[in-house]
């Protein structure tokens, strides 16, 4: 089958900052492109993306979920022994992190969640116009979900750095990525510290990972790595997520009066806000052997780019998919992968926007834009640099 050849860059700038219409010319082009700026293939629609993420044997990210190809060339960090692992490694990492961040070890913190989501509401709504990123979006996560891992107070901003620097590392060398690494140094070797089991308190998920470790299931030094993991991806994806959400709701107040009149869609809310603005907006996954995708022939090696935020958006899978529709039931979207890799810490995060969710319901009459947002474009996740808002009280 031909296929389209595209010279593209999806890491310019100004195309990761308003990516609409680079999804939509993607899907439109095939089910698979060559984007000959980066000699890789780019993945734009459901299916596709779908079947990729499903089928680890011919699709791998133990050879890297970003632009580069561990088999050839070397990363800049030790690789994730979760997120960049295939089988049988990564079945018995992957069994500590799920025991780790299970169902009822998520649930026996919703109580905690939502009292701080509540305080810091109380604390928010009323106050005239805010910066929703600092003040909410980021200030959230950054209090709860390292004092569920057990991470000791003081300079958990470096999380958000770290953060950055994992996320646009996925990518080429550009100015993101050059800005993202200019502090790694430093905060290499802070993450490195706060993944001890020393500096780790007892009862929380760090300890639950060197528990693991005491047992035999995996060595220390994985422990470690396996804390790191929860690091780097358990906190700037979540601040994505909820400030995403409240830009979602600011812009569609009909949205806003449906939820207010139905609380039982904070789950469906959420779950809309991921698919109708994946904040991962790419991963990569590498071709194991010569293969084929809907007719079009991989090589070995070859490099995909699976654009997530365009197969959330596709039209032939998702009705009306480029609407936000709360009432959707958008079970089944990419937003936080599929497959054996798909995000360990989804419940996690999930049980932080929906506190969110049911405090801004209980308490705010209004979510109201009280300036233009602006966008931090990155080589794999879109997030919100500013979002001025008000949150109206609910009339007495």
């Amino acid at each position: 089958m031909s296929f389209s050849t595209w010279d593209v860059d999806p890491y310019d700038e100004a195309l990761l900052a308003a990516p609409r219409e680079y999804y939509t010319e993607l899907r439109a082009r095939g089910p698979l492109v060559w984007l000959s700026r980066y000699d890789l293939w780019a993945c734009g629609r459901y299916e596709e993306v779908k079947t990729i993420f499903s089928d680890w044997q011919r699709f791998c990210s133990s050879r890297g979920v970003g632009l580069t190809d561990f088999k050839t060339e070397a990363p800049w960090r030790p690789p994730s022994i979760i997120l960049e692992a295939d089988p049988p490694e990564h079945q018995r990492t992957r069994a500590v992190m799920m025991r780790t961040l299970s169902s009822r070890a998520v649930d026996a913190l919703s109580g905690t969640f939502q009292a701080e989501a509540d305080a810091l509401i109380d604390r928010l709504v009323g106050k005239g116009s805010f910066d929703a990123v600092p003040d909410l979006a980021q200030a959230f996560p950054l209090k709860v979900f390292p004092d569920a891992v057990g991470l000791a107070s003081g300079e958990r901003e470096n999380l958000l750095t770290y953060a950055y620097m994992v996320f646009n590392a996925l990518g080429p060398d550009n100015r993101i990525r050059r800005e993202a690494m200019a502090d790694a140094a430093h905060v290499q070797s802070w993450v490195a510290e706060r993944c001890a089991r020393s500096a780790l308190a007892p009862g929380g998920f760090g300890a639950a990972i060197y528990a693991a470790a005491d047992a035999g299931e995996i060595s220390s030094d994985e422990a470690g790595l396996l804390v790191r993991s929860l690091l780097s991806a358990g906190v700037d994806t979540t601040v994505a997520g909820i400030g995403n959400t409240l830009l979602c709701l600011a812009q569609h107040p009909d949205q806003w009066a449906l939820l207010k009149e139905d609380p039982s869609l904070v789950r469906n809310t959420f779950e809309e806000v991921l698919r109708f603005t994946s904040p991962v907006h790419t991963f990569c996954r590498t071709a194991n052997a010569d293969t084929e995708i809907s007719g079009i022939s991989i090589s070995e090696g070859d490099k995909i780019l699976c654009v997530l935020g365009a197969a959330n958006l596709d039209t032939d899978h998702w009705p009306e998919g480029d609407t936000f529709d709360i009432r959707r039931t958008s079970i089944g979207h990419v937003a936080l992968g599929m497959g054996i890799h798909a995000c360990v810490g989804r419940q996690v995060a999930r049980q932080e926007a929906h506190a969110i969710l049911r405090a801004l319901i209980a308490k705010v009459d209004r979510v109201e834009l009280s300036g233009e947002p602006v966008w931090r474009p990155g080589n794999s996740l879109t997030t919100l640099a500013a979002l001025p808002i008000e949150l109206v009280a609910n009339r007495q």
